[in-house]
């Protein structure tokens, strides 16, 4: 049987520390509900109720959209070795990037790895453990390194063109905070 909590306690947040590997699941109100594995040194707790992730350069903006249509968020972390667990963080989140203000503050948390596109920051309302006794047990053996070499090897003037035909606009058809951007840089 889970159990519920209002804020991430210590033994949370040192679980979720000693994870290599976190899924980020979001929704718009229509349309397909994104799930995202997510790696490297990636994730901070910024405090008892708000965490942030480093979102790298991908073929797709998913959660970036779905949080600018409906900003909710779920954050799942599992234990593929030692004690048996599963913690979710079920909150809101805003996309943050380069440019808004913020981001100077909430990326000095953060190693910029390369082809960094936003950090998305969420507010934590409820935090939920379970179980975890049927999953199974699998071994960590390292980082890929081909998306940072791919970034690197790109440039930062591809990679933004990258962006502009990626990431502007979700599966769906939905806006991304980076979309916008190009298109009011379009504007101006």
């Amino acid at each position: 049987m889970g159990t519920a909590y209002s804020t991430i306690l210590p033994e949370h947040e040192s679980f979720i520390r000693e994870q290599k590997l976190f899924f980020v699941g979001t929704a718009a109100e229509d349309g397909h509900v994104n799930l995202s594995p997510k790696g490297y040194d990636a994730f901070r707790i910024l405090s008892p109720n708000k965490v942030a992730y480093l979102d790298l350069t991908g073929s797709g903006n998913e959660t970036s959209a779905h949080l600018s249509a409906v900003n909710r968020i779920t954050y799942m972390f599992v234990a593929f070795d030692g004690k048996p667990l599963i913690l979710r963080l079920y909150g809101t989140g805003q996309v943050v990037l380069p440019t808004s203000p913020e981001w100077d503050e909430v990326a000095a948390h953060f190693t910029l790895y390369p082809g960094y596109r936003q950090i998305i920051v969420s507010e934590i309302e409820i935090v939920k453990t379970s179980c975890g006794f049927s999953v199974p047990y699998y071994s960590y053996e390292g980082e890929r390194d081909q998306l940072l070499n791919w970034a690197t090897n790109h440039g930062e003037e591809k990679l933004i063109d990258y962006r502009k035909r990626k990431n502007s606009a979700s599966m769906d058809g939905f806006p991304t905070p980076i979309g916008k951007a190009f298109e009011d840089e379009n504007v101006n």
